[in-house]
């Protein structure tokens, strides 16, 4: 029963999206409110809007403007359809939003631009992880220290059985960025001995990748 409700919602789920994408194809304002919004054209943005282009005009790909122009970096736009009340928390088809995205690929602006305009901390992406996580991973401080100000969950859990702190250690190099992020974490009280699904700790992984810096912050943080 439960496969099949998934099932269910995620069909109707990519129904309204094709729909929501029929629609902005269907309307050529909406198609150069993208193309706008993805090149980083803020004049344009703000003219196609004041002509009735919608700020949730849905492309091929399920995305909004936001998300095209978060998708291609484009800050100038993307704070501009910020503060045209564009829905910071609208996802994709593959289940990014603006703020997910934003923290993700290290847009500390747009990240908090989104922070600013109602972003779901608990939302999470296409891997069952919160924004935390894939920044955590590539290494974006200032990302991780923000969103752990935000208070975003530093335990959370994602699809792998892998919190923040085990990305950082696992997929890190164990360079100062990830060593930054590992003490962020455990000074915003990450749970230290919280283990992968296989029962591997933090500070084991730490061990096998010779991470001398990350052993060190765990062992000090009664780590086993």
């Amino acid at each position: 029963m439960a496969a099949r409700h998934w099932i269910t919602t995620h069909a109707l789920a990519a129904a309204m999206l094709a729909s929501c994408a029929a629609g902005a194809d269907a309307d050529p304002r909406n198609r150069q409110l993208h193309h706008a919004a993805s090149t980083g054209d803020v004049d344009d943005v703000r003219r196609l809007l004041g002509t009735g282009a919608e700020l949730e005009a849905r492309d091929a790909d399920g995305r909004t403007p936001l998300l095209a122009a978060v998708r291609e970096g484009q800050t100038a736009t993307a704070l501009a359809l910020i503060d045209a009340g564009a829905d910071v928390n609208a996802k994709d088809a593959i289940n990014d939003s603006a703020y997910l995205l934003a923290g993700a690929s290290g847009q500390l602006e747009i990240l908090r631009g989104t922070l600013q305009h109602g972003a779901d901390l608990r939302s999470t992406n296409r891997y069952g992880g919160t924004a935390l996580i894939p920044a955590a991973e590539r290494g974006h401080v200032e990302v991780v220290r923000t969103l752990i100000d935000a208070g975003v969950a530093v335990d959370h859990v994602n699809n792998l059985g892998w919190t923040a702190l085990l990305e950082a250690i696992i997929l890190g190099d164990g360079g100062p960025a990830h060593v930054a992020i590992v003490k962020l974490l455990i000074d915003a009280g990450a749970d230290v001995n919280l283990a992968d699904g296989d029962g591997v700790t933090p500070l084991q992984h730490a061990r096998q990748r010779r991470q001398n810096e990350n052993i060190r912050l765990l062992l000090a943080a009664n780590a086993r």
